[in-house]
């Protein structure tokens, strides 16, 4: 009988660390994630997923860590001994990577160093995947493909680019299977509130129901390659699967701007969004990144990994879930044509 995969993934409490959980899971995996310690409950988007560590059939575990330090995370994979390492955590938010720009170096930088420095030191026989991103292109013009010049434009972007560089060193140098996936931007229902897909189709839900008069925004002529989460984590996988580890671009190849995505949102639901929308100077970043579209057709090509969900289906996607999250805590509003009735 053949023995059960490990996978140890960091920030498995993210949207990116529930939805590959959810898909190793799904695979027959053995998942242990790496979580930090707080005085409340931060696991929500993992709830569903997680069973008694006493319960024999039990699959998900979860331990206590922290990318900034090296001696738990050699202590968990040397424990462990995964066969296969996914580094998802970090300071996320490029936005406040401004505002905490050493904590966001401290995190999504070096603890990458922190992660391959202990599989190498430890000589763990496990392939590597780093969440790189499309914020390390920061100013280089679009398309952008695994071969564009790299031009980050904010803490979290360079911080972001020294793993990417230091992934593809221990590749190198040590012969590591360390693996890059350069993901664009990836949305989803599980997207934190603060990032502005979320924040758009979150206000959308509420101002139809009329909790909420006002949505207040940056930069509205940002262009981005949005995606949709679970079917990014699945090309994290395919990413580990591989013959030889690689860098590869993930994204749709489509460009939309943040007003787009306000109209295809507030049109959902018969709104105008101009009604609605006001511009909040605190929201701009001291350097922004104008355009970011991505060309996967390597990952086409070697992975054979298509996306199937673009933008416009993606804000109906998040839209429908934030009214159904508002509609169980028992909030109603006028029907709209577009949207199905629920709740009466």
């Amino acid at each position: 009988m053949a023995s059960v995969k490990k996978a140890l993934i960091t920030g498995i409490t993210g949207q990116d660390g529930s939805y590959l959980a959810e898909f190793l899971l799904s695979k027959g995996y053995e998942v242990h994630g790496i979580i930090r310690r707080s005085s409340t409950f931060n696991t929500l988007r993992i709830d569903h997923l997680y069973q008694d560590v006493h319960d024999t059939d039990a699959k998900l575990f979860l331990h206590y860590g922290d990318l900034s330090d090296s001696s738990r995370l050699t202590t968990l994979l040397q424990t462990i001994e995964p066969s296969e390492v996914y580094n998802l955590a970090a300071q996320s938010h490029v936005r406040v990577s401004f505002d905490e720009p050493e904590h966001t170096g401290n995190t999504t930088g070096l603890g990458s160093i922190r992660l391959l420095e202990a599989i190498r030191l430890l000589q763990l026989p496990c392939r590597y995947y780093q969440a790189s991103s499309s914020e390390m292109f920061g100013a280089t013009p679009p398309p952008q493909n695994e071969d564009t010049v790299f031009y980050p434009r904010s803490p979290y972007g360079a911080a972001k680019l020294y793993s990417h560089w230091v992934t593809k060193n221990y590749r190198e140098g040590y012969g590591m299977f360390a693996t890059s996936g350069i993901l664009f931007n990836h949305e989803s229902p599980r997207r934190g509130e603060t990032f502005v897909t979320r924040k758009i189709t979150r206000a959308v839900a509420r101002i139809a129901a009329g909790l909420q008069d006002d949505l207040y925004l940056g930069n509205l002529d940002a262009i981005r390659d949005w995606g949709y989460a679970p079917e990014y984590v699945q090309a994290m996988w395919l990413m580990l699967q591989a013959d030889q580890p690689d860098d590869f671009v993930i994204a749709t190849g489509t460009e939309y701007s943040v007003k787009d995505f306000l109209q295809f949102a507030f049109s959902y639901v018969d709104l105008e969004w101009e009604k609605y929308v006001k511009f909040d100077p605190r929201y701009l970043r001291p350097t922004e990144v104008d355009a970011l579209v991505g060309d996967s057709s390597k990952a086409k090509k070697a992975l054979g990994w298509i996306p199937k969900v673009l933008t416009p289906e993606l804000a109906q996607i998040m839209v429908d879930a934030d009214r159904e999250a508002l509609e169980a805590e028992g909030h109603h509003w006028i029907d709209t044509p577009n949207w199905k009735a629920i709740g009466g």
